[in-house]
């Protein structure tokens, strides 16, 4: 699969927003549920949310729950994730990739799925 593009990363307040975006080809997108991880400073690569190719299906978990959405347009090849009431926590680099597994619980990336270069994500108190 080729490497997704991620962008929209930046420095925010407590409780400011930020809409990320994921772009790929249509042929890369194409069948794949997306998820969004996150990596904070001397922390271990999470996930964050997924979505189904059709966006009907989407999961997150608990501790972005009611504050982040993501939302997909197939027709732009663009996977998002709007995150509003950001935290000090948020605070990390972020990266889209196709999916194996997509739940609340376990997001996990496809074993032919590459990770891209990521989008800084700076929540200052």
């Amino acid at each position: 699969q080729e490497e997704l593009v991620e962008s929209g990363g930046g420095l925010v307040q407590v409780g400011g927003s930020l809409r990320l975006s994921c772009a790929a080809s249509e042929r890369t997108l194409r069948g794949y549920t997306i998820g969004w991880f996150r990596q904070a400073p001397g922390k271990e690569r999470e996930g964050v949310s997924c979505a189904s190719y059709s966006g009907g299906i989407t999961k997150y978990v608990d501790s972005v729950v009611g504050r982040f959405t993501i939302s997909r347009d197939n027709g732009k090849s663009t996977v998002y994730l709007q995150m509003n009431s950001l935290q000090p926590d948020d605070t990390g680099v972020y990266y889209c990739a196709g999916l194996k597994y997509c739940s609340a619980d376990y997001i996990v990336r496809a074993d032919n799925a590459n990770w891209g270069q990521g989008t800084q994500v700076t929540v200052s108190s």
